[in-house]
């Protein structure tokens, strides 16, 4: 107790200073959470451009334009309004909503939300609306560029809404839909002045785009919105470049309401004023024959080419912009792409998807899971950077690191590539839970996978000296070790790559986790991508990874133990002696060194791990395995013997990789399986009814570990990779039950789309908003992969295609 004040009293101190003083955001600030909304639907936006999501309602509600850093605000002005006219006449004029603002009381609030229904599918979503006593229903399909495999495309900061109209009436309906967009995101510098608008049209190839252009012209990271439509046979666009959004908005909605047409004024607008805000809209417009079906194509685009982090040290240019120019006049040509591109991103993505969604042996919450936990790969404060084009080698990898030939060809052709650990926690390529949601990256985009682990490798082999008080244990040590893999690289808010370990609850050179990981995934990414220039290049990091570790190994058994202390991912569960989860990730991190010495020829470092794997095993066995599971740790303490959801961590990757049987059997298979079901019987079937997948820790008589603020908790990301696990190992109608609990209990229960957390307890106390450690679901669809390919030819159900 002594101990976990002193800490809060340090942590206070710090955070007082860096937020009240400094005026900085805090990495993780555990005295202002992220306040739950339960709104939040589809994102827009590709990957690393920044996203822009809409709720479930329509509204436009979350906003990160600069990297990392997010806004919470919903736009009210931010809208489409539908505007009918038959025989010339008006007959129907409504704001798609279901708000009641205090602005804009002009417009025809208050759509009823009986009418209108939501769909999800990311990188797609649809909304409904059944226009009431119309006789109309309007179909609105949101699209953005998030393909597999595709590094160029997918980079693009872009969405397209194609309006579906179906008309239902006998007599033919003049239809109008207007996209609305105030200039900004809805903090305080949209009225900081100096913002402005003008129209644009862009012709390319016989095909045209008008709309708007809003100029965002604040000091930093200034920044262009784009709002257009397709000019196309039978569809009209119009514009009005400037109104007022803190005002009734009378004017727009009697222009609209007059012909289904905005005015389309020349010239562009003036600049705001201090403390003045602007808006403006696009119109697009055609007639729908009785009976008959129509389609309208609007876009948003925004272009932010050049970011600073939070520091303002280095610029950054965004990877679009190696297609699309640098200069900040990019708006019009990406919404022109967009508009032309869209209908070969769908075609794309429905190739990808469909194989999956037409499995009738998979079920249905399975699927909506796979794809819509994707949102994290573009909505994590995701940045996608190009290596400036003087950037050479010995820039990127100091004087340490000449042994990564490759490094530079990759970052140059693929640019860098991070993601937050979470919407709350504010650090980069988090690398102890980056290794579970890796496997949508090297599954989905491997190239972006392998340039981040080209990243890391620099970090690995240089080290940095500056000391640092860490608030857990209250002592100062170097921020980074030289052979230590890092815990981050680095918080928006200062200049990631730059300066890494933004972390400071704890001095990760002494995790035990960490190099471990960095192993694990060099021979997961080879054995999936084959990339052998790649394994070579890493293959003298592993090791020298490995041979920091082995200090570990205090009395030379062949295990590593830990420290008395939170030394892993689970971050505030002490764990001492041989444990179940580092000793597993070690094991499998020693037999894939066996396995990467065997490919690359060499047999000095074969032999080596070979022998440390033999003594190793029979330590394991002796201290942890006690009959039916793995104790978490062999210190003999009142919970040594609690039973560890993620125990089988190190299987996990070792199946996955297809290295579980035979020479390459590490943990006996009937230990396995047994350790599985008794996971399945305690920690899922034992916990909340079965509903809610997996806590972290059992003790054995079925109550909860409630030795740690952690051992308590579920975390979706480790039940999704425990479930993957069970896929594995044949137990697979326990491995779906498992993460459905999950699935159900976000999603479902408690309104959490979205936004995954990275933790929640039975009485419905959640942590974490908007978590990366999810993503590990798609190691599930990893592990049905691979139990399809090995079925015999008979029973083999239909192959998931992931890899062209």
């Amino acid at each position: 107790l002594l101990s976990y004040l002193s800490f809060l009293y340090r942590y206070f101190r710090w955070w007082y200073k860096k937020t009240r003083i400094e005026k900085k955001s805090a990495f993780i600030d555990l005295l202002c959470a992220v306040p739950l909304q339960q709104i939040y639907g589809c994102p827009l936006g590709g990957i690393g451009g920044g996203t822009i999501t809409r709720g479930w309602r329509g509204e436009f509600c979350r906003w990160q334009l600069n990297p990392g850093i997010y806004h919470y605000e919903t736009v009210i002005a931010d809208q489409f309004t539908v505007c009918l006219r038959c025989k010339g006449q008006t007959v129907y004029q409504q704001v798609l909503s279901v708000e009641r603002p205090s602005t804009l009381q002009g417009w025809n609030w208050g759509y009823c939300g009986h009418y209108a229904f939501y769909h999800a599918l990311y990188p797609r979503a649809w909304m409904v609306y059944e226009l009431p006593g119309q006789n109309v229903v309007l179909t609105c399909r949101q699209v953005s560029p998030v393909i597999p495999h595709d590094y160029k495309d997918s980079s693009l900061p872009v969405g397209v809404f194609i309006w579906e109209v179906e008309n239902g009436r006998d007599e033919d309906v003049d239809v109008s839909i207007m996209f609305s967009l105030q200039n900004g995101t809805g903090t305080k510098e949209d009225r900081s002045g100096g913002h402005w608008n003008e129209p644009f049209a862009f012709e390319k190839e016989g095909e045209r785009v008008a709309g708007v252009l809003l100029h965002h012209c604040t000091r930093v990271n200034p920044f262009t919105l784009a709002i257009s439509a397709r000019e196309k046979a039978g569809t009209g666009v119009t514009h009005l470049t400037a109104f007022n959004p803190a005002g009734s908005g009378r004017e727009v909605w009697q222009d609209l309401l007059q012909d289904g047409r905005l005015d389309s004024p020349a010239g562009e607008s003036r600049p705001t004023e201090k403390g003045e805000v602007t808006a403006a809209a696009v119109c697009a417009s055609c007639r729908v024959p009785a009976q008959g079906h129509r389609t309208l194509e609007l876009a948003l685009a925004w272009d932010m080419p050049r970011v600073h982090f939070g520091s303002k040290e280095k610029l950054h240019f965004r990877r679009y912009t190696r297609f699309f120019g640098s200069r900040g006049d990019a708006a019009p040509a990406l919404s022109h792409h967009a508009l032309t591109h869209y209908e070969e991103w769908e075609r794309k993505i429905e190739a990808w998807q469909k194989p999956i969604l037409e499995n009738s042996q998979l079920p249905s919450w399975y699927k909506s899971a796979l794809f819509n936990e994707l949102y994290f790969m573009t909505d994590g404060g995701t940045i996608w950077v190009e290596l400036p084009p003087d950037c050479c080698a010995e820039d990127l990898r100091g004087p340490a690191g000449a042994g990564l030939s490759h490094l530079l060809p990759v970052l140059r052709e693929y640019g860098r590539f991070a993601y937050l650990e979470g919407q709350e926690y504010r650090m980069y390529n988090t690398y102890d839970v980056h290794f579970y949601a890796s496997f949508a990256l090297v599954m989905l985009w491997p190239k972006l996978q392998i340039s981040l682990q080209y990243d890391i490798a620099v970090t690995v082999v240089n080290e940095d000296v500056q000391p640092r008080q860490y608030l857990m244990c209250g002592q100062t040590a170097q921020v980074k070790l030289k052979n230590v893999v890092p815990h981050d690289i680095g918080d928006p808010g200062d200049e990631p790559w730059q300066r890494v370990n933004a972390y400071l609850m704890h001095d990760t050179a002494d995790w035990k986790d960490l190099n471990l990981k960095f192993v694990l995934q060099v021979y997961r990414d080879y054995c999936l991508t084959q990339d052998s220039v790649y394994l070579r290049d890493m293959w003298p990091v592993c090791q020298a990874v490995m041979e920091s570790e082995l200090k570990f190994d205090t009395d030379n058994d062949g295990l590593i133990e830990n420290g008395g202390f939170a030394d892993q991912t689970y971050d505030a569960w002490v764990v001492n002696g041989a444990s179940a989860y580092c000793g597993g990730l070690w094991l499998a991190a020693v037999c894939m060194m066996c396995k990467m010495a065997e490919v690359l020829g060499d047999a000095e470092i074969q032999q080596k791990y070979t022998d440390i794997l033999g003594k190793g095993k029979e330590a394991f066995e002796r201290m942890l395995w006690n009959g039916k599971y793995y104790n978490y740790d062999s210190s003999g303490s009142d919970t040594s013997s609690s039973i560890m959801s993620d125990q089988c961590a190190g299987q996990w990757f070792l199946g996955a990789c297809g290295l579980d049987q035979g020479e390459f059997e590490v943990f006996p298979k009937s230990h396995v399986v047994s350790a599985l079901k008794t996971i399945f019987e305690k920690n899922v079937m034992s916990f909340a009814g079965g509903t809610m997948g997996a806590v972290n820790g059992m003790r054995p008589n079925g109550v909860p570990d409630t030795s740690s603020v952690q051992s308590d908790e579920v975390w979706i990301g480790v039940v999704y990779a425990l479930a993957a696990t069970m896929i594995q190992e044949g137990l697979v109608d326990e491995g779906f039950h498992t993460a459905e609990g999950c699935y159900r209990t976000v999603w479902e229960r408690l309104g959490m789309a979205f936004q995954t957390p990275e933790a929640y307890r039975e009485k419905k106390v959640y942590r974490s908003l908007a978590y990366m450690r999810p993503l590990s679901i798609w190691s599930m669809q990893l592990a049905l992969e691979r139990r399809a390919s090995q079925a015999p030819a008979p029973m083999q159900s239909p192959q998931v295609p992931i890899h062209p």
